[in-house]
């Protein structure tokens, strides 16, 4: 019951990931076409899109918390958390929430340490026309 609860989890946050993934590529690559005008943005929009679908799935698929279906806690008279239908539903929906919450976070740098680059893209930019003309 718990390895089909590990795959399902698994396949869950696999699913959310490609899900956020193909939601966000559009304009992932238009940003990187913008900031890095050479063909190597193509590779670098290859590297956030492996990169959002490990954070997805490390995210989503909590091992230590999966854990306490299969190990004992520590003490006498405790026993391990059963796996009932509601525990399912539960861990299915953390996976989903834990998964985008995941994605969220990454995507945020992604964006911030863009616009940090697309506003020294513009500085230059800007400061270039100014040399041409001396």
């Amino acid at each position: 019951m718990f390895l089909t609860l590990l795959v399902v989890t698994f396949l869950v946050a696999s699913a959310v990931s490609t899900i956020v993934i193909v939601l966000f590529r559009k304009p992932a690559r238009l940003i990187l076409q913008r900031i890095i005008a050479d063909t190597i943005s193509t590779v670098w929009l290859r590297y956030l899109m492996f990169a959002l679908f490990v954070v997805g799935i490390s995210s989503g698929v909590r091992i230590r918390d999966l854990e306490k279906y299969i190990t004992k806690p520590a003490g006498e008279h405790t026993e391990i958390t059963p796996l009932t239908a509601e525990r399912w539903v539960l861990e299915v929906y953390r996976t989903i929430v834990e998964t985008l919450q995941g994605l969220a976070w990454a995507l945020l740098v992604f964006f911030i340490c863009t616009l940090f680059a697309y506003m020294i893209v513009r500085v230059f930019e800007l400061k270039r026309p100014k040399a041409e003309a001396s």
